[in-house]
């Protein structure tokens, strides 16, 4: 077996298709290794595998065939060049939109939300229906009721005109996505960018619960985070965005007349304008946040303590379960809670995003090109 491992230094680049790869001395030892003992009829020995850059190089491309997708293409600079003024340009619209009506940042961020779990960050949800292409727009969690496409709409139309066909929606989504949250009072952070738009969406996806219903109790929402690589801790401080918003009377109906974890002075309250009987102030709405709906904080989670969660997938959080010391902490550290938000945000942002040369940069975000 040829010894090889004393040739290379702790890492080795390599540039392999137009790419140029950096990689660990140990991975490469481990491919190789494998390489010879699973390759019949010695392969090493043959004139294909005759040198030892031929060797490393297939084990680099193995690297790049197998490796889970992951942001290792995103970066905070990556329109520093090509676009420098689009995070300026996408706050100031953000700003105006805000300013006119406060709940389109809670509901820009739940578009931001609704379209990473499908698919991942892709901007697939900003597709319109056509006669030939059904998008995820109608789809059970997301019809009559997410909001806010014309803000993005009026990002793009801004930022094509600064640079065109160089900054893609998915990206100008997670970016107002912040925005929103910081307006609103809540914490910055930096946004990695360099995704591509998706030329397709999942409707059945959409439809079939990758997005957790209100209604879900603990061990679905754990569930369904964590098959977007997201942890329970993650989908605690998640649930931490509806500090903001409001949310439709078709969403809370069960929880205010049929919960058993809810105060009874608060669920008579909702019940005044959210009639029991369906079809009846179904699009009805209340505040998630009693205390401060339109500012970004830990009022939530103090919520949650006095069984004051609007829906029922807010009050799980604590009910006697596995998520109840996170809720206490995040309801008596701001700080904590803007923290553990933010690492959440990031990741979520980081899943399967479309780099490279996947995907496009639309020219509309409600078409594909």
């Amino acid at each position: 077996m040829l010894s090889w491992e004393h040739e290379l230094p702790p890492s080795s680049s390599l540039y392999i298709g137009g790419i140029t790869c950096t990689v660990s001395h140990s991975k490469l030892t481990a491919i190789v290794t494998s390489l010879q003992q699973n390759m019949p009829l010695s392969p090493l020995s043959s004139s294909s595998f005759s040198s030892l850059a031929n060797i490393v190089a297939l084990a680099v491309l193995l690297l790049l065939l197998t490796a889970p997708t992951s942001s290792a293409q995103l970066s905070n600079n990556f329109y520093s060049n090509k676009c420098p003024n689009v995070f300026n340009t996408v706050k100031s619209v953000v700003k105006s939109a805000v300013a006119k009506e406060p709940r389109i940042g809670a509901s820009i961020l739940r578009l931001f939300f609704h379209d990473c779990f499908v698919d991942g960050c892709d901007g697939s949800l900003l597709l319109d229906d056509t006669p030939s292409f059904l998008g995820e727009k109608t789809a059970a969690a997301n019809n009559n009721s997410v909001r806010g496409f014309e803000v993005i709409d009026g990002i793009k139309s801004r930022v094509e005109k600064l640079c065109p066909g160089v900054v893609s929606c998915a990206d100008i989504l997670t970016i107002a996505s912040r925005d929103s949250v910081v307006l609103l009072g809540g914490p910055f952070w930096k946004v990695k960018v360099g995704r591509r738009d998706s030329r397709t969406a999942n409707f059945t996806a959409a439809n079939n619960g990758v997005i957790p219903p209100p209604t879900s109790n603990l061990t679905n929402l754990i569930k369904t985070f964590e098959a977007q690589g997201l942890s329970a801790k993650d989908m605690v401080a998640l649930s931490g965005a509806h500090t903001i918003g409001k949310s439709r009377c078709t969403s809370f109906r069960d929880h205010i007349y049929n919960g058993s974890n809810i105060d009874r002075r608060f669920a008579l309250a909702r019940q005044r304008k959210c009639p029991r009987t369906t079809g009846t102030g179904d699009n009805n709405l209340a505040v998630l946040d009693l205390r401060t709906s339109k500012h970004f904080d830990n009022n939530y989670f103090k919520n949650l303590l006095n069984k004051k969660g609007l829906l029922n997938s807010d009050q799980v959080l604590f009910n006697g379960g596995s998520t109840d010391s996170l809720v206490r902490t995040y309801s008596q550290n701001n700080k904590v809670f803007d923290s553990d938000f933010v690492t959440a945000m990031i990741k979520m942002g980081d899943n399967k995003p479309l780099t490279g040369s996947r995907g496009e940069i639309r020219k509309n975000c409600r078409r594909v090109n």
